[in-house]
């Protein structure tokens, strides 16, 4: 645990003790401080791509689910997502400049809904002013299927496949 709490006090120093010490990276990764492991090299490998999708930046992973603002999608239709900007592998890693070449992120549409309510409250004081109104931001949960690069697909099989042989 002091390992732990010396990384969370001076996380710049403690970087390169990540990538060298194989227990400092299990004791993270019992703590549930698995991203930095995953960060640097370290923990069960897995494949991801960061996309670009209606306006926002994701990272996202084969065989999950992500709410990104409303795309003009029908419901159970599938979709392809061209502006890839980074696909992890495992071991392999390809940046874009700003796009990679040849990506690209299959998905499905599960549904349409509204987000939770976020209340905006204006007030002047000393002149009685007060103005309260909500918003409800319309999404699309979005269920990642596949990433292509390059001919190669990869699946949420093939992901769970690859990190359980490396255990």
């Amino acid at each position: 645990m002091a390992q732990i709490s010396r990384f969370l006090k001076n996380p710049l120093t403690a970087l390169t003790q990540i990538n060298d010490d194989e227990s400092l990276c299990k004791n993270l990764l019992g703590s549930g401080l698995k991203q930095f492991c995953y960060l640097y090299g370290k923990g069960e490998s897995m494949a991801y791509a960061i996309i670009e999708a209606s306006g926002t930046q994701l990272r996202v992973e084969p065989g999950r689910f992500y709410d990104v603002n409303r795309l003009a999608v029908d419901e159970e239709a599938s979709i392809t997502i061209d502006k890839v900007l980074l696909v992890n592998d495992g071991d392999d890693t390809s940046i874009g400049q700003p796009l990679v070449d040849g990506a690209s992120v299959s998905g499905t549409v599960v549904r349409h809904l509204r987000g939770k309510k976020v209340i905006v409250y204006k007030m002047k004081p000393k002149k009685k002013t007060r103005k309260k109104r909500g918003h409800r931001q319309e999404l699309t949960r979005l269920m990642i299927d596949s990433i292509n690069i390059g001919g190669k697909t990869i699946t949420a099989e093939d992901a769970s496949a690859a990190a359980s042989e490396e255990e």
